[in-house]
């Protein structure tokens, strides 16, 4: 995700394909943030996604364009988010979330409505100084928080969500269910190679943003898989011979006017190469 930009796994909610040791292919809803939630649900669906990410700042569905998908959503339309998700027989696996709140009440709402809605976690970049009070939350609500990489930024040199090494560190000692939704596109566009990345936070790899890229540059554009510089291939068997066991979502921080077709074209990877 490149706006105010950020995935989680219990057995009891995992699909039979990940039971059965694959992985679930998805999108995330960020990929059509052109339309509300409900369209990119059946936009998923049709594409072939298994499961969907959300992210908190979508407009809820064309019949109510002033609601917004996030952790104030009211009863009925979370009831209605839910019924749709059942209806077009998808499921809503986590969520991105640009932030994280100041408080602990704050923070206890989005892990609340986590589990409410059924996700199995949140994804985002809270503050290092809030990791004491999320943890609380991970372990009261049984819900996952993947800590999301952005690229290395020049102009932006205390930033170091890029750097795995750092972001290991970060998780020393902390529960289980605290990990990383890896980002291929921003590992590229940070200069590196996302198998080797792998490598280096195996154990904590909880979901995956997936991402071809034109050049690994930072700012480089999204492509379809196979396009770019990337190999989905290799980063797809790696996460097999580390037995991850939970969902890739196709994104494209730079949507296209043929978004649909690009994103189905790299379901079709994902599914031959999982």
């Amino acid at each position: 995700m490149m706006k105010k930009a950020v995935c989680f796994a219990v057995a009891g909610w995992m699909a039979a394909s990940v039971l059965a040791g694959g992985m679930e292919a998805g999108v995330c809803a960020y990929s059509f943030r052109k339309v509300t939630a409900f369209e990119a649900i059946d936009k998923a669906k049709a594409c072939g996604a298994e499961v969907i990410e959300l992210f908190f700042w979508q407009k809820l569905s064309p019949e109510h364009p002033d609601v917004t998908v996030n952790q104030h959503l009211a009863e009925g339309h979370i009831a209605a988010l839910k019924a749709k998700l059942d209806a077009v027989g998808i499921k809503a696996v986590n969520a991105y979330v640009a932030d994280f709140g100041k408080t602990e009440e704050d923070t206890r709402k989005l892990f609340a409505f986590a589990k409410k809605l059924g996700l199995r976690g949140l994804t985002g970049e809270p503050p290092v100084d809030r990791f004491d009070v999320v943890e609380r939350m991970v372990k009261e609500y049984d819900v996952q928080l993947c800590f999301h990489n952005h690229a290395k930024n020049k102009d932006k040199p205390a930033y170091r969500n890029w750097d795995p090494d750092y972001l290991m560190g970060l998780m020393k000692g902390r529960d289980t269910r605290m990990g990383f939704s890896v980002d291929t596109g921003h590992i590229y566009r940070s200069g590196m190679d996302p198998v080797a990345y792998l490598r280096v936070v195996k154990g904590r790899v909880l979901s995956a943003h997936l991402k071809d890229v034109k050049e690994a540059v930072y700012g480089s554009p999204d492509v379809v898989f196979g396009q770019g510089v990337g190999n989905m291939p290799a980063v797809l068997a790696e996460l097999k011979r580390q037995g991850f066991a939970g969902h890739v979502g196709v994104e494209f921080d730079v949507v296209s006017g043929q978004v649909e077709q690009d994103v189905k074209a790299c379901l079709d990877v994902i599914r031959k190469h999982r």
